[in-house]
């Protein structure tokens, strides 16, 4: 007899998606996944039970015969044969170093939901931290400008932030979904947003999206203009390059990094290491440059899939390895020193 399962077939639907996401395989196959379990949460679970001893699961819209099955064998009390592979195949740390750093991160500062251009719900982000054992996540949809990734208007991040507090309201004390923006840097180094609206928020990643070949000269100012600004706190992905992926790979923008990196210290920016495989920014020798130079550091998944928040580990892994104190990386903070540092008083 198999190992008995409890989880339930929603919990399974969702831990399968997880898995997926966390494996880096096709987003289309992975929706399927969170559909199935969208589609059969609000159900009666007797009815659902009922529908997978008669075989009629797919005929609910949403439910097809690779979901079906999951939900059967949950139903069943079986440990559905697709996540047992799955267990095998992506559970695990996704890098072998970066243990003790992994271990001293209490959130995520630079995370992406289906307001922008991530795959699922901010609430879905939410509980996903929450079962990774984050004490918080702020959420940082792209700002107006960047289109092609459904940038917020000032009227959607003001709604947003509405359904953010809301959250925030149901899930109580113990875990925080931090209003955040990833806000562009326009070609002179302003921010994408309106002071007004970025005044209103906890924490502000400040990003290159276009132009990303522009002249060195330009790019440094335009870069030191946007550090300079009182509202950004995390310097992200600084050289835009991606160096693997289905999306194709980009050579580094270039700039003055010392005088970049030199700025964040003189404005208490953190630089950020973005997690995500793609892209390992800031490479190897800028990343020791900036902590020789005394920056402060922000490691940060870049998720736009709940399994994605997990790509922590492989920057977490790039810290450990330059040497980088666990203090001077600002998600290693308690969230309310992490928010004075984000909201200094008298700005």
């Amino acid at each position: 007899m198999g190992e008995l399962y409890t989880g339930g077939p929603v919990a399974a639907l969702r831990r399968i998606a997880f898995l997926m996401e966390r494996g880096r395989e096709e987003t289309r196959r992975v929706e399927a996944f969170r559909k199935a379990a969208a589609v059969i949460l609000p159900l009666d679970p007797d009815d659902v039970a009922a529908r997978a001893r008669a075989g009629t699961l797919t005929e609910l819209a949403g439910i097809g015969p690779s979901t079906g099955t999951v939900i059967a064998e949950a139903v069943r009390g079986e440990v559905p044969e697709r996540l047992a592979k799955l267990e095998r195949q992506h559970a695990g740390p996704l890098a072998p170093g970066g243990r003790e750093v992994r271990a001293a991160l209490r959130g995520d500062c630079h995370s992406h939901s289906d307001w922008s251009d991530g795959g699922s719900p901010l609430e879905e982000m939410a509980m996903t931290a929450m079962e990774l054992g984050h004490d918080y996540l702020v959420l940082t949809d792209h700002s107006p400008r960047l289109r092609v990734a459904n940038g917020l208007s000032v009227e959607r991040l003001a709604r947003q932030l509405e359904v953010v507090e809301a959250v925030n309201d149901h899930l109580g004390e113990a875990f925080s979904l931090l209003a955040g923006i990833e806000v562009d840097i326009l070609d002179d180094g302003a921010l994408d947003q309106t002071d007004e609206m970025l005044a209103r928020l906890d924490v502000r990643v400040a990003s290159v999206h276009s132009k990303l070949r522009m002249d060195s000269g330009p790019m440094t100012r335009r870069m030191l203009a946007a550090v300079a600004n009182p509202f950004t706190n995390v310097l992200g992905h600084c050289t835009g390059r991606r160096v693997e992926g289905n999306r194709g790979t980009r050579p580094q923008s270039e700039f003055d990094a010392r005088a970049v990196f030199e700025a964040c210290v003189e404005h208490d920016v953190a630089v950020e290491i973005n997690s995500r495989p793609e892209r390992r920014d800031p490479p190897t020798r800028l990343l020791e440059l900036a902590r020789d130079t005394g920056c402060l550091f922000s490691i940060d998944s870049d998720a736009h899939a709940p399994g994605q928040l997990d790509m922590l580990d492989y920057g977490c892994e790039r810290a450990e390895a330059a040497g980088i104190d666990p203090d001077r990386i600002v998600n290693t903070w308690e969230r309310e020193r992490l928010l004075a540092w984000a909201n200094p008083a008298g700005r």
